[in-house]
């Protein structure tokens, strides 16, 4: 990918990234999969997957795109580390002078700040790396009454980069010092580790009493992991143990596979107590040394540029896989999820199913209602009766469906996701909304289902050819002797007898056929219906398998490419 010969920006600079358009593209393609990757159930490995999609957002955007478009930018060197490793004296006494505010407490809160020479502003006034980040000029020391640019536009909730010039630097070569990495806030954290994968050069400073610590070590392993172009700085070592801190320190890096890190060694000096003091040119130096013939040499320049971008673009063949994977989790849990509502459903449909057959409607008040009709009950009585039967009935069906899958859902970390939780996090029904009741809808369902059978009676009564019109059913007695034959299994033969005889066997038969087809078509809207609703705020968070193949395509494109 990185070849000699063509020049990059400074007259001395001869390297040159040989990127042709297609990666590029493959490139822009992986990205939008990766962005479009969610983990919204709650499983064991769903925050990992976010975090490692962030970062590789954070690296495609803020370094691997910009650094294959414009490889003629200056080197970032990324200073980086943990609370009170003295990242901001370090950055000043680099600079040679206060560019970078250290703070006195910790952990220090601040905006990060980024220094390059005069003639490199233009490559950080817009937006090519750090996107994300508003930049904020910061005013030029030592010209008196000289602002520099107009601050960009900032409020508490922006995150700013303040962007510094000094002409101390080499050109080619920009300073970045991040946050905390430990900081106490959430949000600096983060910011921190997005800005690290933003570097062409990762400088890891810890400190003589903390070089040990596992923050720092879980960013070394991370730049180890991804080939990443690293330095590390021990930082404020008493010169009464610098010897032998060095060596137990280079025996820990030599141990984690780091041993050819570079490696530098500032004493603990009373400039380093914060407050903003300047260390020594001396202590810095070698250091500063190594980082100008990093950013100006051009075998050094091409090498760093080029570690970098292999090793991301190589760590790719790992991380979109494990990406892809925790995808894949995510919609085995989400269909077993969906699995546990549609068994759920289709069990208490053939229960709802054989309990009508066997003529469950009617039984209780439909059951007495019968008996008494036509004597002491009239056809709308014994309608309404029937009507309300079904109507508990189908009821009686969803809440069972819901009380199986709310079983189900409990054996399932996925379904404790904000949207599938009931009330108090438990699996309790929140109450409902004026007509938003199960009670609701499925009543408004039969009464829908009872007017389409009585317009089945009128249609049937119409069509009777009698000369005596008097002689014609009242159709309120043909629809509650069709509701009866059709729901009452045995208890109502006579009901289909007398159906009969009131508009023949013919028109009986062709009734109950239509009557029956009706029952089955609402049987199947109302649960259908129950179960779309259970269903549908796991189907708002939009968990599908293609976003895995989706990575794993993007990942063999780019790998082709390359």
């Amino acid at each position: 990918m990185l070849q000699k010969g063509a020049k990059i920006g400074h007259s001395s600079h001869v390297v040159t990234l040989d990127v042709r358009p297609q990666l590029l593209d493959a490139l822009s393609a992986l990205r939008e999969r990766v962005a479009a990757a969610r983990f919204p159930l709650p499983l064991a490995g769903a925050p990992r997957a976010r975090a490692n999609r962030d970062e590789l957002l954070a690296q495609l955007d803020d370094y691997l795109v910009p650094r294959l478009r414009a490889p003629e930018a200056p080197l970032l060197a990324v200073v980086g580390g943990s609370t009170g490793a003295g990242k901001s004296t370090l950055v000043n006494s680099l600079v040679g002078r206060q560019v970078s505010e250290a703070g006195v407490l910790r952990p220090t809160t601040r905006t990060p700040v980024l220094v390059c020479h005069p003639d490199d502003q233009h490559w950080f006034a817009g937006m090519r790396v750090l996107p994300h980040l508003t930049r904020a000029w910061a005013p030029r020391q030592g010209r008196e009454g000289d602002d520099g640019a107009a601050p960009g536009p900032g409020g508490d909730s922006e995150r700013l980069l303040r962007v510094l010039t000094a002409d101390t630097l080499p050109c080619g070569l920009a300073l970045l010092d991040a946050p905390d990495i430990d900081s106490l806030v959430a949000d600096n954290r983060v910011l921190a580790a997005e800005l690290i994968c933003a570097a062409d050069v990762w400088v890891m400073v810890t400190t003589a009493s903390r070089y040990a610590d596992a923050v720092p070590w879980h960013l070394l392993r991370t730049a180890k992991e991804q080939d990443a172009t690293l330095v590390t700085v021990l930082d404020r070592v008493p010169h009464q143990v610098v010897g032998e801190v060095s060596r137990q320190y280079g025996a820990l890096l030599a141990k984690a596979g780091l041993g050819d890190v570079p490696r530098f060694t500032v004493p603990e000096l009373p400039e380093s107590a914060g407050g903003g003091g300047l260390l020594p040119a001396t202590a810095v130096e070698p250091l500063r040394t190594w980082l100008a013939h990093r950013a100006q040499e051009p075998s050094s320049r091409r090498q760093a540029i080029e570690r970098t971008a292999y090793g991301v673009l190589g760590s790719l063949n790992s991380r979109m896989p494990e990406l892809a994977g925790a995808v894949a989790a995510q919609y085995a849990a989400a269909l077993r999820l969906t699995s546990a509502v549609d068994e759920a459903y289709e069990s208490e449909h053939a229960r709802v199913r054989a309990r009508l057959q066997a003529g469950a409607a009617l039984a209780g008040d439909a059951l007495k209602r019968w008996r008494a009709y036509p004597l002491d009950c009239g056809p709308g009585e014994l309608l309404d009766a029937i009507s309300e039967s079904l109507e508990a009935l189908l009821l009686c069906a969803v809440t069972a469906a819901d009380e199986h899958i709310d079983d189900a859902w409990r054996r399932e970390p996925a379904a404790q996701a904000p949207a599938l939780v009931r009330r108090g996090g438990r699996y309790e029904r929140a109450p409902y909304e004026d007509g938003d009741s199960p009670e609701h809808r499925i009543g408004m369902a039969v009464r829908r289902w009872r007017r389409e059978l009585e317009e089945y009676a009128e249609d049937e009564v119409r069509t009777l050819d009698r000369a005596d019109k008097n002689s014609l059913p009242d159709a309120d007695v043909v629809a509650a002797l069709l509701a009866t034959a059709l729901l009452g299994g045995r208890r109502a033969r006579t009901a289909g007898e007398t159906l009969a005889e009131r508009i023949g066997a013919h028109g009986a038969l062709r009734l109950r056929d239509r009557g029956g087809r009706l029952l089955t078509d609402y049987l199947d809207k109302v649960l259908g219906a129950e179960r779309e609703r259970r269903l549908a705020p796991l189907d708002a968070l939009d968990v599908n398998p293609e976003p895995q193949a989706e990575l794993i395509a993007a990942l063999s494109v780019l790998q082709k490419e390359r």
